[in-house]
């Protein structure tokens, strides 16, 4: 198992916990897969479950692959890895949500 780091982009859903006036959101999250692609499949049948609407996942590798990339990884980013391996979750560090500002302003909610 590896520790993958993926990019989600969420559009409107109801019920998906985001602010009032967003149009989406974008999560940075930590998960644990034999490969990138299940990685990708448990984040997204997660997100899901969590009646949340992912659209995209840009996937930026392991952290070797991102140290080999040149990305600086603090203390607090690599303890948040450890523990979506230890735990083989899906840890979301960062949520941002969008307002107006993304090509999908406007999207109605599923």
């Amino acid at each position: 198992m590896k520790v993958y780091t993926l990019v989600v982009e969420l559009g409107r859903r109801t019920g998906d916990g985001l602010p009032k006036g967003a149009t989406g959101a974008g999560l940075v999250c930590y998960a644990a897969g034999h490969d990138e692609a299940e990685a990708v499949r448990e984040t997204v049948a997660i997100l899901k479950q969590a009646e949340m609407a992912p659209l995209d996942v840009t996937g930026y590798g392991t952290i070797e692959d991102r140290l080999a990339e040149g990305h600086q990884i603090d203390d607090e980013e690599r303890g948040l890895m450890d523990r979506a391996l230890a735990e083989n979750s899906v840890i979301i560090a960062q949520m941002t949500p969008w307002f107006g500002d993304r090509p999908d302003e406007g999207m109605p909610l599923q």
